[in-house]
């Protein structure tokens, strides 16, 4: 005789909550972010750092890569996090502060914290944005000689963003309107370029196909290095020339088809160990990673990666870690 549905689904729940139980009834150890698989399939080059990845959850894992890239030795940590179970949160300093300060007065469960966007004394040139919350803006003018003039030029800048719903994008961005204005996007970034007039202003019509940029949480920087899965380096139309075919240490964010991020600090001016990337390389290891869009951060001395309260990357400046503006934290969500 057949037995009820109901009593067969009852007698199987008891036989999993069994599986789920040492002998004496203990709950079993779940399965941690070093025992998982990769979140991204990712070459042989790149090993888990399983020395850095003490008691994280799925959801957030670090890996570190040592090979050699056109003929210079590199080391290089990712950190590859799943925004729907890890928090990204862009922060924002009044003062020059160091990463490894932006990790420690983080006082939720935090995992990693790398610098952010471009910045002066006390000023940040680039967006950071938490829940809704705009905190600096991505620069709205800068000055360029046209013509022996000092001329007025404005730029639509790289950014990365979320979604409420953790979805990633990169996007053109320009802040329409006074204060923090209304972000809009464009699907190709204003052609500025050095030795040319300026365009005009970004407006709500120009580029063309702007649209409001409906993010919660993002992170400015420059240039863009990957759109709709092509590399695309708009340094020159950014008005960010500067070191760019040096190879120096870097920082970049990216996402993956999967909607996975990617947080990629390189070493740079290390005779012992990496000696950098141009923006070309950086751009080709990320999209070799797999990713569908990637935006520059600021590099050179700011780059900076606390990973489980360990420095990472050596710093290029002599002194030591180089105190920055904004940063970006990877924290539980609860």
């Amino acid at each position: 005789m057949k037995q009820p549905l109901t009593k067969l689904l009852i007698i199987a729940a008891a036989l999993l909550a069994s599986c789920s139980k040492n002998a004496d009834n203990s709950p079993l150890p779940q399965p941690t972010a070093t025992d998982s698989v990769a979140l991204i399939p990712l070459t042989q080059d790149w090993k888990k750092a399983i020395h850095l990845m003490k008691d994280f959850p799925n959801g957030v894992q670090v890996f570190l890569n040592k090979k050699t890239i056109n003929n210079k030795a590199t080391v290089m940590y990712a950190v590859v996090f799943d925004p729907k179970l890890i928090e990204l949160k862009p922060v924002t300093s009044a003062t020059n502060k160091k990463v490894s300060d932006f990790y420690n007065e983080e006082l939720s469960r935090k995992f990693a914290c790398i610098n952010g966007g471009f910045f002066g004394t006390n000023t940040s040139y680039s967006l950071s944005m938490y829940n809704g919350i705009i905190s600096a803006v991505n620069i709205k003018a800068l000055t360029r000689t046209y013509n022996s003039t000092n001329t007025s030029y404005y730029p639509t800048r790289a950014a990365f963003g979320l979604k409420a719903d953790g979805t990633p994008e990169v996007a053109w961005i320009y802040h329409v309107g006074t204060g923090n204005g209304t972000i809009y996007s464009y699907p190709t970034v204003s052609p500025n370029f050095l030795n040319s007039a300026p365009q005009a202003v970004p407006s709500a019509t120009f580029p063309t196909g702007a649209t409001v940029w409906s993010v919660n949480s993002a992170i400015g920087g420059s240039p863009m290095l990957i759109k709709n899965n092509n590399i695309n380096i708009t340094d020159e139309e950014e008005l960010i020339v500067i070191d760019n075919n040096a190879s120096r240490a870097r920082s970049a964010i990216g996402y993956t088809n999967n909607n996975k991020v990617i947080l990629l600090a390189v070493e740079g001016n290390n005779p012992n160990g990496g000696t950098g990337l141009s923006l070309a390389e950086l751009a080709q290891v990320m999209k070799d990673m797999g990713c569908a869009g990637a935006i520059n951060l600021d590099g050179g001395g700011s780059t900076s990666l606390i990973v489980n309260g360990t420095a990472t990357v050596k710093p290029s400046d002599s002194g030591g870690e180089r105190p920055v503006i904004t940063a970006l934290i990877l924290k539980s969500k609860s």
